[in-house]
């Protein structure tokens, strides 16, 4: 930064030209003049408060099991259940859920200053390495790309739980359930999908405590409270062991949540919808998760025998299970439609999280020329160009088609091997959440940094996460120790000795570590040739860019742009919005947070 390009001590102006606009007047009409960024392949902004809590609600649940994705959160947490007990998956899921909150913080303050495509994947590149957001970016994208296949072929699956279905080749249900989520993207009914599945969640709150004190009158148990969490079942089973597997679990199930930064383009004002719906969904999810995990906890023991019997997998939801151990009838029929209802919700956010991904890598790239007075000149695409098609309403169609037809590969599944192809494509990206979230809280961690060596205050950024840089620090070390966990398991799954050291389950579990390292290194190699500034490891502080990409209010307030007194009534209104006013303020932003 040269000495002309400042006009005070908080006053930079970004080297590339582009106009300002009117200075922010420190009043929020509802939507947000927009970001300083090229509007070429720009995305619409038509995205409300309620479609950033359901797109966030609509999580992609995962589970890890010899390597396999598991369907939902209905079905997947049996198996947390089975390796680690009661205690462990309320244990990890309360942990994990903490990270969750912290990284939702950071992403949520990067996001309301940097309202770009792609955004944390953009963040990445900027704050970390070009090379690494490369890397995290695609197998990002990736991993949405080999689940949406997956999870319509569980779909297929839990269609067989209802009588009548047996026989029934599952290339019948493929075409229409592909027919129904191209219906989906296009009518927008994502909405009542994710308040159908809360309704479930509600439900069965409810149910779970009825069914735990005894009051229901075919359940011949009586009242259960905590006898599943003692001899000779136990709370915790298979020891740390059984509680590294939950703890990576836990991880995989709350993937998603981070879709509501990608969505913070297509949001008309992200400086209030944004930090909303951070704050919002985590609560809403945490209890979701926590409450509902520990009444089946209470309720269903660990090895119980319907856990493993045969048919469809939903069979072996713990949910189901709970319902069925009381003795409800019909009750179990209408819950299994609940989660048919959920895996299609989890295909449709398949398609928003790698649609948005590859169309940022495509189109925005991170190189950018400081020499340049042409901003789109300056660009060097990580992905085909084609991916960056956007038609006049803002619609990624290109990579919208690239990914239903990646769904067509659930035809793969009628092939005798065809689980086993599924298990290897999915392997490439089973741990990618880990990267994500681990590099979303550093370049948390390297914006702060930059931030303050441009000589800016805390006071000049709209949304603060509530633990500061330290919440983001302690976000990186739980990914970290989710890694090592993951690792630990690859190498000595529960189960029999004879199981350790096996190659082919390490690879099954943990073939998405190599594969985001050769991603890397490709990825900095070409880049050794093409892209002589990528060569670093990593980018310096002094030469982090803070203000591409930032918002137009924002950056008239910290460049000089605007009086000194519009600036700090600006700050204070900022301020104002977050404040609690007593302990009556406290209690309405937490009712509001939850509902």
């Amino acid at each position: 930064m040269t000495e002309n390009e400042k006009s005070g001590p908080n006053a930079l102006t970004p080297a590339y030209k582009e106009p300002l606009g009117e200075p922010y007047n420190g009043h929020d009409d509802g939507v947000e003049s927009g970001a300083i960024v090229s509007e070429t392949n720009a995305l619409h902004k038509n995205l409300k408060g309620r479609h950033m809590q359901m797109i966030a609600m609509q999580v992609h649940y995962l589970r890890v099991d010899g390597g396999a994705i598991g369907a939902g959160l209905f079905v997947g947490s049996g198996s947390a259940f089975q390796t680690g007990g009661p205690a462990s998956v309320l244990l990890g899921f309360i942990i994990v859920g903490g990270m969750i909150y912290l990284m939702m913080q950071a992403l949520a303050e990067l996001a309301v200053m940097y309202p770009t495509n792609g955004a944390f994947t953009m963040y990445i590149c900027r704050f970390i390495d070009p090379s690494w957001g490369f890397a995290c970016g695609w197998q990002y994208a990736i991993s949405w790309l080999t689940v949406l296949p997956f999870e319509i072929s569980a779909a297929c699956n839990i269609i067989h739980y209802w009588p009548g279905s047996e026989g029934i080749n599952n290339a019948a249900w493929i075409v229409p359930l592909l027919v129904a989520l191209v219906a989906i993207q296009i009518f927008g009914v994502e909405f009542v999908l994710s308040v159908m599945k809360i309704i479930a969640c509600i439900g069965f709150m409810i149910l779970g405590i009825i069914i735990n004190c005894g009051g229901v009158p075919t359940d011949t148990r009586g009242y259960i409270g905590a006898r599943y969490w003692y001899e000779p079942w136990g709370a915790f089973v298979n020891g740390f062991h059984g509680f590294c597997t939950v703890f990576v679990t836990a991880s995989f199930s709350y993937t998603g949540t981070e879709l509501t930064g990608l969505a913070a383009a297509e949001t008309a004002n992200p400086r209030k919808e944004i930090p909303k719906a951070s704050k919002q969904v985590v609560w809403r999810i945490a209890i979701f998760y926590i409450v509902n995990l520990f009444l089946i906890g209470l309720d269903v023991p660990y090895d119980s025998a319907l856990y493993s019997r045969g048919g469809a997998e939903s069979r072996g939801s713990p949910f189901v299970i709970a319902i069925e151990l009381a003795g409800i009838k019909v009750l179990p029929s209408i819950f299994n439609a609940v989660i048919l209802i959920s895996v299609m919700s989890v295909a449709n956010s398949c398609t928003f999280g790698s649609t948005r991904t590859m169309q940022a890598l495509a189109a925005n790239g991170t190189h950018i020329d400081p020499q340049s007075l042409d901003y789109t000149d300056a660009l060097i695409g990580m992905g085909p160009k084609i991916c960056a098609y956007v038609d006049k309403q803002g619609r990624p169609i290109t990579v919208v088609i690239i990914q239903l037809l990646f769904g067509c590969l659930a035809f793969i599944n009628l092939a005798p091997s065809g689980g086993a192809i599924f298990t290897w494509l999915l392997s490439l990206s089973g741990l990618s959440i880990f990267f994500i979230y681990g590099s979303i809280a550093l370049s948390h961690i390297r914006f702060r940094k930059a931030w303050k060596a441009n000589g800016h205050t805390l006071d000049e950024i709209p949304f603060r996460a509530a633990c500061g840089v330290w919440g983001s620090y302690l976000c990186l070390l739980i990914n970290v120790l989710c890694l090592i966990a993951q690792f630990y398991v690859a190498l000595y799954p529960v189960g029999p000795p004879s199981g350790y050291l096996n190659a082919e389950t390490f690879f099954e579990d943990y073939l998405a570590g190599p594969f985001v390292l050769a991603l890397y290194l490709g990825w900095k190699i070409y880049s050794w040739f093409a892209v002589p500034e990528h060569r670093p490891l990593y980018i310096r502080t002094k030469d982090i860019d803070i203000y591409t990409g930032m918002r137009e209010e924002q950056r008239a307030l910290i460049s000089g742009e605007v009086s000194e007194e519009q600036r700090r009534a600006s700050i204070t209104e900022w301020q104002d919005e977050t404040k609690k006013k007593g302990a009556m303020g406290w209690v309405k932003a937490a009712v509001g947070n939850i509902f």
